[in-house]
């Protein structure tokens, strides 16, 4: 005996505008055809059954409409006799979206629908057997009791992962995961996402038929399959690459230690493009030398200082040179400035530089580290970023002082760290005061 349902619905407002109607959600099927086959398989049970689309090319089949007082009390009742699945739940879809029924109409919005008439069993066609669900694998990354809870979950997630996706699994609970994909790349991408700390530590793979049906999924760029691993290239190279990328702030010393391993395994789960650290670390490697190339850096070598560095020179003109400073302006109103520092001296002249610094605005309200032979002052207002560095170095206090529009911020940082990565001396500098002779005035010009 099939089951009736009976809607009431009033026939004079188009179907969009009941915000208030609901399905009882029994299946999904990805696929037209796989959808329809399953609609149909319902429809020999059911007088009500609705179709109507979900995300990546996913169907829903549904009972209704209703009402959500109606779905609540209907779904008990089925689900005891056994007729739903035990995981089928209350939906109310978006008001965009259209039912369909098995004839391919609109579901109706008119008075009470009678119920068809059943086909005999000599006219009955038998339905067709279902295909076979999806195959691939998904990151499990957290499961939960009940939609409300499932869809607070992704919100979370999605924070992270912006491709995460509700899935709903049997019981009524409701699983976030990546996915789905390859075995062999979510067995990858687990493990570096894992090495990250990315996902928890009990995180694991799921089967797609271990899943019910898509609750809430996005189309996503999909994970890199594995790659043949690759050596690592040489570590001081890969700190580079990964401070450039903000992912390491220690010494360019090409140790590995703990925070270089921790840069490399946030470099990897972060931009996503390879799960080989080798390989990630190489193309980390490419795509800083293509940025450098974008961004018109060159090596300047400056004489009135005699410091040379890696700096945009396509955005600077040398603008003066006084006492200790060598000051390059900005060229087309780039809005960016250099200001390269040298004199003799040791930490009390390289404070003293900080504290010129300060005191002309070169780095807004400055966040201060000073430490023993070494300054880093860095602060911003609305319009531009400072960030100033200095060493004591062979008998003298040098540094560099990088100015950048606030509106550029990532690219400041990264230029400021190509700036400290080489910044070296390349000569004397020609602008150190003048020695005092004995016995001369400094004033006055040597007699022959």
């Amino acid at each position: 005996m099939r089951h009736l349902a009976v809607i009431v619905v009033a026939a004079a407002l188009p179907m969009a505008a009941f915000a208030q109607d609901a399905v009882i959600r029994i299946e999904a099927k990805r696929g037209a055809q796989a959808a329809a086959d399953a609609a149909a398989e319902w429809g020999q049970k059911f007088d009500n059954v609705v179709t109507f689309p979900l995300a990546q090319n996913w169907i829903a089949i549904a009972l209704g409409p209703l009402s959500e007082a109606e779905a609540a009390a209907q779904i008990q009742q089925l689900k005891a006799a056994g007729s739903i699945p035990g995981d089928s739940f209350v939906a109310v879809p978006r008001g965009n979206v259209t039912l369909t029924t098995l004839s391919g109409d609109s579901a109706p919005t008119g008075e009470a629908v009678e119920a068809a008439e059943e086909p005999s069993p000599e006219t009955a066609e038998a339905p067709p057997a279902p295909p076979p669900v999806p195959p691939g694998a998904h990151i499990r990354l957290q499961a939960v009791q009940g939609e409300a809870a499932g869809q607070a979950a992704l919100a979370t997630w999605r924070e992270r992962f912006a491709d995460a996706g509700l899935w709903s699994a049997p019981g009524g609970w409701y699983v976030v995961t990546l996915g789905p994909m390859p075995r062999d790349t979510a067995d990858v991408w687990l493990s570096a996402f894992k090495r990250a700390g990315d996902v928890p530590r009990d995180a694991f793979i799921a089967a797609s038929e271990d899943l019910s049906a898509p609750v809430d999924v996005v189309e996503g760029e999909p994970l890199p399959a594995p790659d043949e691993p690759r050596d690592m290239p040489p570590l001081d190279e890969v700190q580079r690459a990964l401070r450039w990328a903000g992912r390491y702030g220690g010494a360019i010393d090409g140790k590995d230690g703990p925070r270089t391993q921790e840069a490399i395994a946030a470099e990897v789960a972060g931009s996503r493009l390879s799960a080989d650290p080798g390989t990630a670390m190489a193309r980390l490697i490419d795509r800083r030398a293509e940025w450098r190339d974008e961004m018109g850096l060159s090596m300047l070598t400056d004489e009135a200082t005699g410091l040379s560095l890696i700096a945009p020179m396509d955005r600077l003109e040398f603008g003066r040179a006084e006492r200790a400073l060598s000051i390059y302006r900005p060229k087309d109103e780039s809005g960016a400035a250099l200001i390269l520092f040298s004199q003799p001296g040791g930490q009390q002249e390289l404070v003293d530089l900080s504290g010129l610094v300060t005191a002309l605005g070169w780095v807004p309200q400055p966040d201060r580290q000073i430490s023993n032979g070494h300054i880093l002052l860095e602060g911003a207002d609305d319009q531009h970023i400072g960030r100033a560095e200095g060493w004591v170095r062979d008998g003298r206090a040098e540094g560099f002082v990088v100015i950048w529009p606030a509106a550029d911020a990532e690219a400041q940082a990264r230029i400021a760290a190509e700036m400290s990565d080489s910044f070296t001396r390349s000569g004397p500098a020609q602008n150190d005061p003048t020695p005092v002779v004995e016995g001369q005035d400094s004033g006055a010009e040597a007699q022959p």
